[in-house]
């Protein structure tokens, strides 16, 4: 089989030198890759890199090569361009259909998915002409990545900086995954909020009430969403996993501190899905000093109360009407049967149930589940990747949003 075609359009930020990581995760995982970086972008990383990395050669200018058109064929033959970085002088021309180089030519004539990983400095980003240009390019389809927050150039630091290229790269994958023209970007110009990882209840300054979710399932959500053009606000409890590109991320630590987020959040979302694993109780006193074991005593029984029931109350009490809310029941025996009676109590539209123990489903890379629905429908998953299970997922969910 032919490769995949993917353009690397490259536009004059710092952050170019980035895209030679992206460049060589595209180029190992057998996708055949050709640059077309700017001239400012030439400033930072030479054609002579660029040319090496992919094995192919680079121009910046429709008078390059002109007997092959190629500011016609580079866009009409490619499965797949992104651009990163992508400044906020990149995204206005390429609102405004400007093509003064062959980068924006290229953008012109692609008719295959486009992503654009933006980078610059917070003011460029909220602007409000750079809000309306990446609006505008939301609207026909593009994938604008949300950058993420951090150093950049100098000492500034906010949201403005490239998100990691492996990230970056996951977003190409799933969108190259999902390039038929009746899947592209079913989620495009809705607002998604997902729960990951798991809360965790002080019991002390060094000890805490948890559970072994890695929140793997959460970011396969997050990431999926992204790549189906949806604007997505990721809440993470307690992960270690890379900020998907793409997606605000707002960390917490407990379940009030999650409810609380989730809440905010949903406040305009279309759907939400919560695949948190959150503590259903916390200790009722916390000790303000470590409790210490003595000899010849027992320790004090630690008393339980209850935390909120972030998913039965999101669901009982919709911010807007037709959201769609999505829980996650994890059991240990019972399974299909337990979580009818959660759907049911809990009062969601669907309800992802699987099985889970110490060497099932946390943590590892894969998961098998069920998806029940309020309208008695039953989905199977099979076991395979994570990814898998969100697609699935934002598949019933699209289909709900209408």
């Amino acid at each position: 089989m032919d490769k995949p075609k993917v353009v690397l359009g490259v536009s004059g930020g710092i952050a170019a030198y980035k895209a030679c990581e992206l460049l060589r995760r595209l180029t190992e995982s057998g996708h055949e890759v050709r640059v077309v970086p700017t001239d400012s972008a030439l400033h930072f990383v030479g054609a002579a890199t660029w040319s090496a990395l992919s094995g192919n050669p680079v121009a910046t200018e429709v008078w390059d090569s002109v007997h092959e058109v190629p500011h016609v064929r580079i866009g009409q033959s490619a499965d797949l361009v992104v651009v990163a970085p992508a400044t906020a002088d990149l995204l206005a021309k390429a609102a405004h259909g400007l093509a003064d180089d062959l980068l924006t030519n290229t953008l012109l004539t692609a008719r295959c998915p486009v992503v654009f990983a933006p980078a610059m400095h917070t003011e460029m980003w909220e602007h409000p002409a750079t809000q309306e240009n990446v609006a505008t390019l939301r609207r026909r389809g593009a994938v604008v990545i949300e950058p993420a927050v951090g150093r950049l150039t100098g000492v500034d630091t906010g949201k403005g900086r490239l998100p990691e290229p492996g990230e970056i790269f996951e977003v190409c994958r799933r969108v190259l995954a999902r390039s038929t023209e009746e899947r592209r970007q079913d989620l495009a110009g809705r607002h998604v909020v997902v729960s990951a990882g798991g809360t965790r209840e002080p019991l002390d300054p060094v000890r805490f009430l948890g559970n072994r979710s890695s929140g793997k399932q959460g970011y396969a959500l997050a990431r999926a969403a992204v790549a189906r053009g949806a604007r997505v606000t990721l809440v993470s409890a307690n992960s270690e996993l890379s900020d998907p590109a793409g997606a605000d991320v707002v960390r917490v630590g407990t379940a009030v501190q999650l409810r609380e987020a989730v809440v905010k959040a949903a406040a305009d979302a279309d759907a939400v899905v919560m695949a948190a694993a959150v503590a259903d109780f916390r200790p009722a006193k916390y000790a303000e000093g470590k409790i210490k074991k003595r000899d010849g005593q027992e320790p004090e029984p630690i008393v339980l109360v209850r935390n909120p029931d972030v998913l039965a109350e999101i669901s009982a009490d919709r911010a807007r009407p037709g959201q769609i809310i999505v829980g996650f029941a994890a059991e240990t025996d019972d399974v299909l049967a337990n979580g009818r009676a959660k759907l049911a109590r809990k009062g969601c539209d669907l309800l992802v149930v699987n099985e889970v123990g110490e060497h099932k489903t946390f943590g590892s890379e894969a998961n098998e589940a069920v998806v029940l629905a309020a309208d008695g429908t039953e989905t199977p998953v099979p076991y395979g990747p994570k990814e898998i299970l969100a697609d699935t997922v934002w598949d019933l969910v699209a289909g709900r949003l209408g």
